[in-house]
């Protein structure tokens, strides 16, 4: 099963996706704005067989929910309209800090960091969510 893990942004959206084996989750694409994002998402989901979306939730250090994880949980309710596929949630605190690191050796120029930083994000959150799935 396939699963596509989105880090959602009001000017850039991270995409990520896993092989069918649920091994290796890798960075897929940015979506800049808003405008057509639901159905980009739509046609990446049938395109690439993903049976299941995992949406970066940015949870407050002490695990409350604030302004931003309301807006993140609305983006989903719209996402629940267009699609006819599981939504989950994993807690995505640090996963931009972990992506930056990753990003950090390719001595990448800021502006290409910033391009693909928030899909290298993406798939923190989704093998986060697939260790946690393992039990890891």
């Amino acid at each position: 099963m396939r699963y596509l893990a989105i880090d959602y942004g009001e000017k850039r959206t991270g995409l990520a996706i896993c092989d069918p084996a649920q091994t290796i989750a890798s960075p897929l694409t940015v979506i800049e704005g808003q405008r057509q994002l639901l159905q980009q998402i739509a046609f990446i989901c049938k395109a690439e067989a993903v049976r299941a979306i995992v949406i970066g939730l940015p949870l407050n250090m002490d695990g409350s929910e604030g302004p931003q994880a309301k807006t993140v949980r609305k983006f989903a309710a719209r996402l629940r309209t267009q699609i006819d596929i599981p939504l989950c949630f994993q807690d995505e605190r640090l996963s931009s800090f972990a992506a930056q690191d990753k990003l950090a050796p390719a001595r990448l120029s800021r502006a290409k960091t910033k391009k693909y930083a928030d899909a290298v994000a993406a798939a923190e959150i989704l093998n986060n969510f697939l260790d946690a799935k393992k039990g890891r």
